[in-house]
């Protein structure tokens, strides 16, 4: 299974995280909602035993493919995810303005 597949996501009636654990560590990006048409992204932690493998950008890829699916937009206060926006001209589309 590859690291995007074993993307969770968890959530509530506010908030939310996107998860992925393996051998032991747990990465996050931790979102929340605004109304039902927007999330804030405001935080990303991957572990050491992650670095370099593309967890981090798999988890913000996950959080772009469910805005799309669910016609929300994305505002990327979080420094990570912020940078990988920038990276990523194709997302323009749920990057909330």
């Amino acid at each position: 299974m590859s690291v995007s597949e074993a993307i969770l996501r968890e959530d509530n009636d506010s908030k939310g995280r996107y998860l992925y654990r393996a051998d032991g560590h747990e990465a996050e990006m931790t979102f929340s909602k605004i109304g039902t048409s927007q999330i804030i992204i405001d935080h990303t932690e991957v572990p050491d035993a992650f670095r370099g493998q593309g967890v981090g950008v798999a988890l913000v890829t996950r959080a772009v493919e469910d805005a799309r699916a669910n016609g929300i937009k994305i505002r990327p206060l979080c420094p990570f995810a912020n940078a990988q926006f920038r990276r990523h001209p194709e997302w323009a589309d749920v990057l909330a303005r």
